[in-house]
């Protein structure tokens, strides 16, 4: 299964819930990017159905090894752009907008690059 980017957001979403609270459900997920429950129970379905995440019988959503690799490989692409955004002056709102688009897109020869460029800097 090909994870798009709205895939990656849930996963990264999914990462960050669960650092923050013991377990996470989909109302979390439904509260935390404002979508509406249907659509997000459609999309843990999908991410159930090509290996991501699994449920148990309480509705608590955990990643599996996978889901795990991909939200890890996420988060860090916007943590790392969001940080040398705010570092070249732009403004907190904006850097975090623009690391969410680019952190889905941006190939890995290229974020490697900027974080080589980065490490040499500090």
């Amino acid at each position: 299964m090909q994870l798009l980017e709205s895939g990656e957001m849930y996963l990264e979403t999914i990462l960050v819930l669960s650092r923050k609270n013991p377990f996470v459900r989909s109302v979390d997920i439904s509260a935390e990017m404002g979508f509406s429950k249907p659509s997000v129970s459609r999309a843990v379905g999908l991410l159930k159905d090509g290996g991501y995440i699994e449920t148990d019988p309480a509705g608590h959503i955990t990643l599996t090894a996978k889901g795990r690799k991909k939200a890890e490989q996420v988060y860090e692409r916007h943590r790392v752009l969001s940080d040398m955004f705010r570092k070249l002056g732009v403004s907190p709102d904006t850097a975090e907008e623009d690391a969410c688009k680019i952190e889905h897109i941006i190939s890995d020869e290229t974020f490697e690059a900027i974080k080589r460029h980065i490490n040499k800097k500090e």
